[in-house]
C-alpha cells in the first residue's frame, strides 16, 4: 500500500482538474519511514491534471518541511523542499525489450511514468518527486567542528596527497 495514495483517472483528467493535497500526520509518518527521514513536518502537493494522447499529464509543485540525519554526525538537519514537476502517465511508458537489451533514456523520457489501466497515482508520484529532491548527503552546520573534536581527519589531512606532502616536507627542502 502506498504511503500517500491519490488516484486520478482518465475521466477526471479529461475534464482538466486542479488538485491540492496535504498529507496528514499518519501519511507523513509513513513517508518519513520510507524515505529514512527523522521527520516530515509538512508535505503538500498542488497540481493540474489533464488528458494527453495516451494518458494523463500532471504539472505542479511539491513542498515539504523535512528533517534528515547528518551524513557525518547523525544530528538532525532541517530543510525546506520545494520542487516543480511535469509528469506524463502513459499507457506504453517503456518499450518492451529483450531481457538483455540495453535501453537508453534521455532527459525528455525521465518524467514519464506508466499509466495503470486508466489510473495514475499522483500521491505516489509526489512522494517519488520528494525522494529525488532530498539532499543525498545532508550536513549539519556544526559537523566539521564535531568531527575535529572527535579526532576525525579531514580528506586533506588523511588523503593520499597528505602523505605525499609529509614526504615532500622530509626531503630536505
Amino acid at each position: 500500500m502506498a504511503e500517500f495514495p491519490h488516484v486520478v483517472t482518465l475521466a477526471e483528467a479529461a475534464q482538466g482538474r486542479r488538485i491540492a493535497l496535504e498529507a496528514d500526520a499518519d501519511a507523513r509518518a509513513r513517508i518519513a519511514r520510507r524515505l529514512d527521514l527523522v521527520a516530515l513536518d509538512r508535505f503538500t502537493v498542488a497540481a493540474e491534471v489533464r488528458a494527453v494522447a495516451g494518458g494523463i499529464a500532471a504539472t505542479g509543485r511539491i513542498e515539504a518541511d523535512v528533517v534528515q540525519s547528518c551524513a557525518a554526525t547523525s544530528l538532525p538537519v532541517p530543510a525546506a523542499v520545494a520542487e516543480d514537476f511535469d509528469l506524463r502517465f502513459l499507457r506504453d511508458a517503456m518499450p518492451v525489450t529483450e531481457a538483455e537489451e540495453e535501453v537508453e533514456i534521455d532527459s525528455a523520457d525521465c518524467d514519464i511514468l506508466p499509466l495503470e489501466g486508466d489510473r495514475a497515482d499522483l500521491g505516489e508520484a509526489a512522494v517519488q518527486t520528494l525522494s529525488l529532491a532530498l539532499d543525498p548527503f545532508p550536513r549539519h552546520p556544526d559537523a566539521d567542528r564535531i568531527l575535529v573534536e572527535k579526532g576525525v581527519l579531514s580528506e586533506e589531512q588523511a588523503g593520499p596527497f597528505a602523505a605525499l606532502a609529509k614526504l615532500r616536507g622530509k626531503s630536505g627542502s
